[in-house]
């Protein structure tokens, strides 16, 4: 299956585990503003440990100008017109990690608890499958201890831990911490031999 057959059963609603549906989509041109007052909301602390100055309007902007999804896939969840969480899937068509996605996620504060970051991971697994990716990688830092956890129950093992290793946005140091979890089924597996 390709990634856009793997699209196709967007948009999508979904029902959270409190009850509260959202609805879930690719990002769009149109997204400029309610994603820059998604990340407006991460509380700074957390913001530190994002690749990127999400706060910055002109960095939203070029996202939302320059949106590629065969090379990186935001899946939003919205309940209105409100974005309350983003997770992506960064793909490389090239090279030796071509076969391995990467997944990143984050859930506005008010929405967290709710199962809402591990329904946007499944969903950007199944779409890292149905794309005939082979491997997922997730990045953190030590401190990340939430999403360090949320992330085994979907069946990621630790892959590495560097002590010291990156540093937020304030130039401080941390432990990176590498998972990945294995894509291909049982099946598959069985057919090898």
């Amino acid at each position: 299956m390709s990634l856009d057959a793997a699209l196709d059963g967007f948009p999508k609603q979904i029902r959270l585990k409190d009850g509260l549906e959202c609805l879930l989509r690719p990002i769009e041109a149109t997204d400029e503003k309610p994603l820059h007052q998604f990340f407006s909301a991460v509380p700074g602390h957390e913001r530190m440990f994002i690749k990127h100055r999400v706060t910055e309007p002109e960095t939203i902007r070029q996202w939302c100008e320059n949106i590629d999804l065969g090379r990186i896939l935001p899946l939003l969840a919205f309940v209105g017109d409100e974005i309350i969480g983003d997770a992506s899937l960064h793909l490389q068509h090239g090279g030796w990690k071509r076969h391995i996605g990467r997944v990143s996620v984050m859930v506005h504060p008010k929405f967290r608890g709710r199962g809402l970051a591990r329904a946007l991971v499944e969903e950007i697994l199944d779409i890292a499958r149905h794309s005939g990716l082979e491997k997922v990688e997730a990045e953190f830092i030590a401190q990340q201890e939430r999403a360090i956890h949320t992330f085994g129950l979907l069946g990621f093992t630790t892959l590495l831990r560097l002590p010291d290793y990156v540093k937020d946005m304030q130039a401080i140091s941390h432990d990176y911490v590498l998972m990945g979890l294995d894509l291909k089924t049982d099946e598959e597996y069985a057919g090898m031999g």
